[in-house]
């Protein structure tokens, strides 16, 4: 049975690219954005259109993964066109270059380290942590991990987070923060003054909120699953870490296409430079990553991911917030409240 080293070199002969096939998947991808987007604009039926901002939410997502494959270095390097295109999709899809990359790379460098996984990714406490932090620490780091932050995605992980706090904390360092917000509300201004609202609406508005939605919950689903594992710094190695703490999120053929095999995360993390088209190959030829731990898309998933919100390295798994009696202090409390108040009214 490989392990370690020996399986990171069982996976090598996958990560080298089919030269064709990256340029194939990329140029077809863009088309296909590029024409449902011009369909939100002139098909002429209102289903239509809704139908297209729909499916261009899809490309996006799609787009971006292949993007994601550009920066792990695993598609198309040293090409001049490739960079042009995937430098101008970061922009447009309101990903700062400085910022995504540098935090992606400390993301997988660090994937399930207890106590340094949280940059580039969602944040981690302990259930000593947590209770040991004060209302204000639990109240953001809740926030951070609730379904309302990964819904609203566009808002709060991408527009504020990756555009304006970065350009916040280091002016000098993030100014291509401040030049994607700059030329995404640009392109919006002109969409609504020159075509009106509901094509700002549909060709703006619809397919950036939906595809970010889809990305922040994927990847959030991706690294907090149950029976994901998290180590301290001193335990930890890195191909248990990809196997272990990387969900296999097996789709339908339609989702798999638009996320571009996103799912096969466990993979992508073992080796990052296999292109996304050929991480499926990958799997079926080596028979130890053909039994991850799986996720879905399913709605009971979804809860059991959600519901999710610290580590207990008791019992080396994550637990829910019900599980670490904050809930029933609460309630202990209040009792005591109630009984004092009505021993006061006597």
């Amino acid at each position: 049975m490989l392990t370690g080293k020996e399986l990171i070199l069982a996976s090598k002969p996958f990560a080298k690219e089919i030269r064709w096939k990256s340029w194939y998947y990329t140029l077809t991808s863009y088309i296909l954005l590029v024409a449902g987007l011009l369909g939100t604009i002139y098909v002429p039926n209102v289903l239509g259109r809704i139908a297209c901002s729909i499916f261009s939410a899809g490309m996006l997502a799609r787009m971006f993964i292949i993007f994601h494959d550009y920066q792990h270095h695993s598609i198309l390097q040293k090409s001049f066109i490739a960079n042009v295109l995937f430098t101008a999709f970061g922009f447009y899809m309101i990903t700062p270059p400085s910022i995504w990359k540098r935090s992606h790379d400390h993301h997988h460098a660090n994937n399930a380290k207890l106590f340094s996984a949280s940059i580039g990714s969602f944040p981690l406490m302990t259930k000593q942590k947590f209770m040991e932090a004060d209302n204000k620490e639990r109240f953001f780091y809740l926030a951070v991990r609730h379904w309302l932050n990964m819904f609203f995605a566009y808002f709060t992980t991408f527009m504020f987070g990756m555009c304006i706090q970065s350009f916040m904390s280091n002016k000098r360092k993030h100014w291509d923060s401040l030049a994607v917000l700059i030329v995404h509300y640009s392109i919006a201004v002109f969409l609504f003054v020159h075509f009106g609202w509901l094509t700002w609406f549909l060709t703006f508005f619809v397919p950036f909120f939906l595809s970010h939605m889809l990305g922040a919950y994927l990847f959030y689903a991706q690294h907090n699953f149950p029976g994901a594992k998290y180590k301290n710094n001193t335990d930890w190695n890195y191909t248990e870490a990809a196997l272990e703490s990387s969900s296999f999120m097996p789709l339908n053929p339609i989702m798999r296409w638009f996320t571009a095999n996103i799912g096969y995360h466990h993979i992508h993390h073992l080796n990052s430079r296999i292109p996304f088209y050929r991480l499926p190959e990958a799997m079926a030829a080596i028979p130890e990553l053909q039994n991850p731990t799986k996720t879905s898309l399913k709605l009971s998933d979804i809860r059991a991911c959600l519901r999710l919100k610290a580590w207990d390295p008791e019992t080396e798994q994550m637990i829910g917030y019900e599980a670490m009696e904050v809930i029933p202090v609460r309630r202990a409390a209040r009792r005591i409240e109630r009984r004092q108040r009505r021993a006061a009214a006597v």
